[in-house]
């Protein structure tokens, strides 16, 4: 059963497309799903590196890290850690923290600078500070007896190193990414603060964009699926026509039948056509050959039965026997049976061998096979050399003399020459002639036109047929038209054989 489903043209579209679709969707969700989370990661990074920005700018213009505002809520955590490690400011409810420089959520208390400055008297220097203050009393820093909440202008770092962790707030447990951004020398030396942005809306929107995906993705293979399988199954109903008809014809044996042709411009069309065109050539080829048998037992049976009568009257009558017309019986016998084994083995598709045959010299030797007749035979022979099987060729032109002679008044005309590439041969007659209707028709197998002659005088119907049967297996061809006689001209051309 799965061999059989699978066997199927349908099923395997089916599945390709399917198969296609899911990797393409695959492809196309993973990179979404990458896009959406880059895109979201690096507006949290954005949005994490402001609210540094702003702690940062803060510090730097003086304000002290116990008396930063930083953002309450949990969306935004924010430490300021100094070089050493130690947790100065941190956001309000912050309960737990990694990911950053310090996982302390309590700030300390920052130490007292020993050289910050004094307690607001001078010293025997004539109140010069330790600052390096001028001689009007003015500090490039606060001392002891300034403002404690403010802090000497510092230089914010111009880009912000990123990182990922988890913060605690409120009870409230998240991913954020935080943003480290460095403040330099501030009251309290190298200050760094972090500051983070919660990564809630990326991994809600991706974990929305996978559920809906790992939904929309089955549903919609499954419409593709659906739909490649009523595609092609309305694709391939011809063919499945055509499998029926064919099935039909095989088990009925009626190559009379064709294969519907859709009414389309495509493969399927153009199959059902070359069909119909084969099984127009098979139904052609099967009732030539079904002729061809009905005529050669008709040919044979008039000879054997003719052979066979003259035996029965000499073994009953020996003195009654015609030796001479039993014979001539079983010659005509003979040739027939020779032409017929000849044709089988060119309707096999026997190819002609690749010897070099003279053909004046062949036409020289037929002619002299043949005792002189009632026809004068004139020659005109130009050595002329063609490829092929010589017994064929030999075949050839004997039948064209022996048709000539036959139809002949009083002369027969043979010429062999060379006309470019092709080696000529014609034999021509003064006889009746062949009517225009029928030039073609004398080359049909068991064709005689004169169907009013003796058996005797006229031969099976076979000669011309073998001729131009071999003709066009040399790669040549034959034709017949009127003589300056007034009889047949037939023309036999063939290509030279090339030079050895």
């Amino acid at each position: 059963m799965r061999r059989r489903l699978f066997g199927s043209v349908r099923a395997r579209a089916t599945l390709g497309a399917t198969l296609v679709v899911a990797v393409a969707l695959l492809a196309a969700g993973a990179s979404v799903l990458l896009a959406l989370r880059s895109n979201l990661t690096d507006q949290a990074s954005s949005e994490a590196e402001s609210s540094a920005r702003k702690v940062a700018v803060s510090i730097a213009t003086g304000t002290a890290p116990a008396a930063l505002e930083l953002p309450d809520g949990d969306d935004t955590p924010v430490q300021v850690v100094d070089g050493d490690g130690r947790l100065l400011a941190a956001g309000e409810d912050l309960e737990r923290i990694s990911g950053t420089g310090s996982s302390a959520v309590k700030p300390v208390t920052p130490p007292v600078d020993d050289d910050g400055g004094d307690d607001g008297g001078g010293d025997d220097d004539g109140g010069s500070d330790r600052h390096g203050g001028d001689g009007n009393g003015k500090g490039k820093g606060k001392g002891k007896g300034g403002d404690d909440d403010s802090y000497a202008y510092g230089e914010i770092a111009d880009d912000a190193e990123g990182g990922k962790g988890s913060a605690t707030v409120d009870g409230e447990t998240r991913d954020y990414r935080f943003a480290a951004l460095e403040v330099k020398n501030t009251r309290q030396g190298d200050l760094t603060v972090y500051a983070g942005a919660s990564l809630s809306a990326e991994q809600s929107a991706v974990g929305t964009a996978l559920t809906v995906m790992l939904i929309g993705f089955p549903v919609l293979l499954g419409v593709v699926g659906a739909v490649t399988w009523l595609v092609t199954r309305r694709a391939l109903r011809p063919v499945e026509g055509i499998r029926s008809e064919m099935s039909a014809i095989t088990a009925s044996q009626d190559l009379a039948r064709r294969v519907p042709e859709p009414a389309t411009h495509d493969e399927v069309a153009r199959l059902a056509r070359t069909t119909n065109e084969t099984l127009a050539a098979l139904e052609t080829s099967v009732e030539r050959q079904r002729r061809f048998v009905a005529d050669a037992s008709h040919e044979l049976r008039s000879p054997i039965a003719s052979l066979r009568t003259q035996l029965e009257v000499g073994a009953a009558h020996p003195e009654l026997l015609d030796v001479d017309g039993a014979v001539a019986d079983t010659v005509r016998l003979q040739e027939l049976a020779a032409g017929l084994l000849l044709l089988a083995r060119l309707d096999a598709g026997e190819r002609p061998g690749e010897a070099r045959v003279d053909l004046a010299t062949l036409a020289g030797e037929e002619l002299s096979q043949r005792p002189a007749g009632r026809v004068a035979v004139r020659t005109h022979l130009e050595p002329v050399e063609v490829a092929g099987s010589r017994s064929q060729l030999a075949r050839v032109v004997g039948n064209l003399l022996d048709n000539a002679q036959r139809h002949a008044r009083s002369r027969v005309d043979i010429a062999v020459r060379a006309e470019g590439p092709w080696a000529v041969v014609e034999v021509g007659d003064d006889g009746a002639g062949v009517p225009e209707a029928e030039l073609e028709r004398i080359f049909e197998r068991f064709v005689r036109l004169d169907d009013a002659r003796a058996r005797d005088d006229g031969g099976a119907g076979l000669g011309l047929a073998i001729a131009r049967d071999v003709a066009v297996r040399h790669g040549g061809a034959l034709t017949v038209r009127s003589s300056p006689a007034g009889g047949a001209l037939f023309e036999l051309r063939l290509p030279v054989a090339p030079v050895a």
